[in-house]
């Protein structure tokens, strides 16, 4: 039995919306990522998660995944590199809202956004709250990336700044995926030469006391910031397994405390 959203003919959804479905969100976008790794990269995580995070619920609770929204903001500084597609942050966030705000009133009760993106967790987290305000339940954010940072660290071959865009997380994961899209002949390079004490040297995955953007800081030349060339598909699907196993640990959490009635 399918767990996508568009699979379900209309009396499905019915029946979903009665049994309180959990929705799954996936989030990602269309931006280049340097000469080795397909430029829908993020949806292409983002698709793959939601998918392995719903089957590892299903047996637990009613689920449903959504198409993942494959276009979103990236900065102007990326479109030096074609394959880039940039929504603005308004029109991304009404967008995201309107998507999510009509699943709510159809009845769903129960919806949680897939962060597969470094540039949205701003933007998202203010369309959460927004979505609170308006449904008067609580919406949430899950980040791939957060819940599978220490696992990563442990097993991770490049150094600090490593993972920042197009690096060994991003790299590993597509292997681990679909390995047919990788060009990792033509992998390489490119560290983030810059670190301070206030940014997380790689700071997508890790928190950081400041906001300051290393596509500034840093020119690059090839489109990323990180180290491709020691990415495996091993590392790949030991942080998918982290990401799925602590992404369903949480969603036993929200879909326990979630009011059955608004």
């Amino acid at each position: 039995m399918s767990l996508l959203f568009r699979d379900q003919s209309s009396p499905a959804i019915g029946q979903a919306i009665e049994r309180d479905t959990l929705l799954l969100m996936p989030i990602g976008t269309t931006e280049e990522h340097g000469p080795h790794l397909p430029v829908d990269t993020d949806a292409r995580i983002a698709e793959a998660y939601g998918a392995r995070l719903a089957e590892a619920v299903a047996d637990e609770c009613p689920v449903l995944v959504m198409d993942a929204i494959r276009y979103g903001y990236s900065m102007k500084i990326m479109r030096r590199w074609p394959g880039t597609v940039v929504i603005g942050t308004r029109t991304f966030m009404d967008y995201v809202f309107e998507v999510c705000s009509s699943l709510m009133q159809m009845g769903f009760r129960k919806l949680v956004l897939l962060d597969c993106h470094g540039h949205h967790s701003g933007p998202l987290r203010v369309v959460n709250r927004e979505l609170c305000d308006a449904h008067d339940t609580a919406v949430a954010i899950l980040s791939p990336a957060r819940l599978s940072a220490d696992a990563f660290n442990e097993v991770r071959r490049s150094g600090q700044g490593g993972s920042i865009h197009g690096g060994e997380w991003e790299t590993s994961l597509v292997l681990h995926i679909s390995p047919e899209v990788v060009d990792m002949d033509a992998a390489q390079p490119e560290p983030m030469l810059y670190h301070s004490e206030f940014v997380a040297g790689d700071n997508f995955m890790g928190s950081q006391q400041v906001t300051w953007s290393t596509w500034y800081l840093q020119p690059s030349e090839s489109g990323i910031y990180g180290d491709p060339t020691v990415a495996t598909a091993e590392t790949g699907e030991i942080v998918m397994r982290a990401a799925v196993e602590r992404g369903a640990r949480f969603l036993a959490e929200f879909n326990q405390n979630q009011p059955q009635d608004a």
